[in-house]
């Protein structure tokens, strides 16, 4: 399948059916705990096996891809995954991946929460934004209708960083539909969870001298 209907019910499609989906769901917010986890206590944690914070994202991120290559070379798939990942890179690789990337290479400016002025909303941008418009396509609402509640979310995440962590108020602007854009791509090949990240992670990358 190369490209993913706009309103596929993936709930019929899930390992665990209903409990699977609302399971990979709670995991997929629960993410947004991350960046928070990364900035507060990044030190401890890393320090536990002597690596730097951002060392240890690193060794993360070769963790996951190797833990994927082995699931994909023997097709397993576990409670929430679609059946379809069997045979490529599952969403949570993928989110994996992204999220990494983002702790990785965004800028950090500043001590403790402030440092995750970019990082908090690019992550919990996905976090938040992703299974709502998710749901309003499964309830056959039309992406039109999940675009309108993608952007009401990220400019909510987007906007509260703003306030809370001094994110810049030109990238929330600029941003914030950039994460709901990856959403918008229906392609098997890549999941949304990298290019919600993605997309707006190069235009910040490119935003920075101006920031």
């Amino acid at each position: 399948m190369s490209e993913i209907p706009v309103d596929i019910d993936h709930v019929k499609h899930s390992v665990g059916g209903a409990g699977g989906h609302w399971f990979r769901r709670g995991t997929h917010i629960s993410m947004c705990i991350i960046p928070f986890a990364f900035h507060l206590w990044g030190e401890e944690i890393a320090g536990i096996v002597n690596l730097t914070p951002r060392e240890f994202v690193i060794s993360v991120l070769g963790f996951f891809v190797v833990l994927e290559a082995i699931r994909v070379k023997f097709g397993i798939v576990i409670v929430g995954q679609r059946e379809y990942e069997a045979q490529q890179i599952s969403a949570l690789g993928w989110g994996a991946f992204a999220v990494c990337l983002a702790l990785i290479i965004a800028p950090q400016e500043g001590d403790g929460l402030e440092a995750g002025k970019f990082t908090i909303p690019l992550i919990c941008g996905l976090t938040f934004v992703d299974p709502i418009m998710g749901e309003v396509k499964r309830a056959k609402k039309g992406m039109q209708a999940a675009i309108i509640a993608g952007l009401a979310v990220s400019y909510t995440v987007w906007m509260a960083s703003v306030v809370l962590f001094s994110t810049p108020f030109l990238a929330a602007v600029i941003l914030s539909p950039l994460t709901v854009a990856g959403e918008v791509p229906r392609v098997s090949w890549i999941d949304d969870n990298a290019t919600m990240i993605l997309f707006p992670l190069i235009a910040l990358l490119l935003m920075q001298p101006i920031l």
